[in-house]
């Protein structure tokens, strides 16, 4: 699945670790990443905990996507800051699972993300190609 998100790639976005219900994803701040207050804008900081979120609900095989995700900001990042979101698994239960990813910049909590993901059956998935 990482490896044909586009727009997670093209921000620099790298997959280091993956396992079943877990995943680790590196980013680092980019000029273009920061807004007028000279901090990260969250949007970014949400981008790279769900894209971890994403890539740990996703390892357990069937289609899986975001019904829903909360984000706290816990600490500002900055240019050049080098950001680790980790995610984990909580618990699944039928199609249903709950993943809290914690964004780290060193050993510092700078978010701290909840995802709620529901697995599709085959035939509910939008592809590029049935469009």
């Amino acid at each position: 699945m990482f490896a044909a998100d586009e727009a997670s790639r093209a921000l620099g976005i790298e997959l280091l670790e993956q396992g079943e219900g877990t995943a680790v994803l590196r980013m680092t701040v980019t000029p273009a990443m920061v807004n007028g207050h000279g901090i990260a804008h969250g949007g970014y900081l949400f981008l790279l905990a769900d894209t971890s979120f994403a890539c740990a609900c996703n390892s357990h095989g069937p289609v899986t996507v975001a019904a829903g995700a909360d984000i706290d900001f816990v600490a500002p990042a900055y240019e050049g800051d080098v950001l680790v979101a980790t995610a984990r698994e909580r618990t699944r239960f039928g199609r249903s699972g709950i993943y809290d990813v914690s964004v780290l910049r060193g050993d510092e909590v700078i978010a701290e993300f909840r995802g709620r993901s529901r697995s599709r059956s085959i035939r509910g998935t939008t592809t590029k190609e049935s469009r």
